[in-house]
């Protein structure tokens, strides 16, 4: 009988396919230098070990997201520039997070150009809750002007400021809802685009020194 999967279990054993993963020769990405096709080899064949041992719900394009029993989804991004793109829904993620957390696994690509084959050694593995995947920068100007006892002006001007997309009237009922419920400092860098672009130095940094950013390996 196959367990059921839990958050828990999925950094544990997404901290064992890491350690196994950095130790193996993979002949079929000898070469490969685009980074989007490495980032999916990796998240399918972690899928696909997964699925030997557990029983879960499989992401489809209506979720959205990989795992979402657990409403988390896997990114797998290069060291030498750790960043990936994620839907954007609404500019509010940005101020209170994706909606979803993130299991991030960090590689470097080695080609071994004597056996032409190739290594993924992932070097982090880093799991984000939700209420810490909004934009530092974002949510650190907010925090410090409630801080500074601002107002709904205060707000509305600071996310003008910082090219927030949504017109006034938008800017104006999230200034009300932050006044109403300030958001947690996030820790990703959310950059405007058609897609959020996600880049993810800070959250390797502060990894098991703030509470919601778990260093898995």
């Amino acid at each position: 009988m196959k367990s059921t999967l839990t958050i828990e279990t999925l950094m544990r054993e997404a901290s064992h396919f890491s350690q196994t993963q950095s130790i193996c020769d993979e002949s079929s990405l000898y070469g490969v230098t685009d980074g989007k096709a490495v980032g999916t080899y990796i998240e399918h064949k972690f899928k696909f070990y997964l699925a030997t041992l557990y029983v879960y719900e499989q992401g489809n394009s209506a979720s959205g997201i990989d795992f979402p029993e657990m409403n988390t989804d896997v990114k797998v991004t290069s060291i030498t520039q750790p960043q990936s793109s994620s839907p954007f829904k609404s500019a509010r993620q940005k101020i209170y997070g994706l909606g979803y957390h993130l299991l991030i696994f960090v590689y470097q690509k080695i080609d071994d150009h004597a056996q032409r084959t190739s290594r993924l050694d992932i070097k982090h593995v880093v799991f984000v809750d939700e209420g810490r995947t909004a934009d530092y920068q974002m949510t650190r100007g907010i925090l410090e002007i409630l801080e500074r006892e601002g107002n709904i002006e205060d707000l509305v001007a600071f996310m003008q400021d910082k090219n927030l997309p949504v017109d006034e009237i938008a800017a104006k009922n999230l200034a009300e809802e932050i006044m109403k419920s300030p958001p947690l400092l996030g820790y990703l860098t959310v950059s405007n685009a058609l897609q959020w672009r996600l880049q993810y130095g800070r959250v390797l940094q502060q990894a098991g020194l703030i509470e919601g950013i778990y260093r898995v390996r």
